[in-house]
């Protein structure tokens, strides 16, 4: 389980740097370690959804070679959050999977957004919600529904 666990964070760090270009739509990619940690917090709890979150954060953080420790930290508490749900929500509906996952992606994003304001990010809030956070945000929502999808159609045919 925990070696599972382990490449499914490392496959989505992986996911995203070689992945996300070829999905790209216009200027908007899908936050691969994001959706991951989203699915991975709304079924294994806040404890799983933190570390995935945390770790999946980094290598994009390291990745990317900016401000190491901001998405670490934002999708880390993402996770947590999310992971939080569980308790509170059927998170088996796949309706309040790609829910959660859209309203994820804002959270992570303002959280985000706020976080680098504190290092004087030149940015506007409406500006970067309007051709960032938003449109992101759907865009995972997208790539979640496919996901989940894909997952009930595997978990049918398992079970025939």
């Amino acid at each position: 389980m925990r070696l599972t666990l382990a490449l499914m964070i490392f496959g989505g760090g992986i996911a995203q740097s070689s992945l996300a270009p070829v999905l790209q739509v216009g200027p908007v990619t899908p936050d691969i370690p994001l959706i991951l940690t989203a699915f991975l917090g709304l079924r294994k709890g806040p404890e799983v959804g933190c570390l995935s979150g945390f770790a999946t954060g980094l290598i994009q953080d390291v990745a990317s070679g900016t401000f190491v420790g901001a998405q670490a930290l934002t999708k880390a508490l993402a996770g947590f959050g999310v992971g939080l749900l569980r308790g509170w929500f059927s998170v088996e509906n796949p309706v309040v999977q790609v829910a959660g996952l859209v309203l994820l992606t804002l959270a992570e994003g303002i959280l985000r957004f706020a976080l680098l304001q504190l290092f004087h990010f030149p940015a506007e809030f409406a500006e970067m919600m309007l051709y960032v956070i938003l449109p992101q945000a759907l865009y995972n929502g997208f790539i979640g529904s496919a996901v989940t999808l894909a997952l009930d159609w595997a978990r049918a045919r398992r079970s025939l």
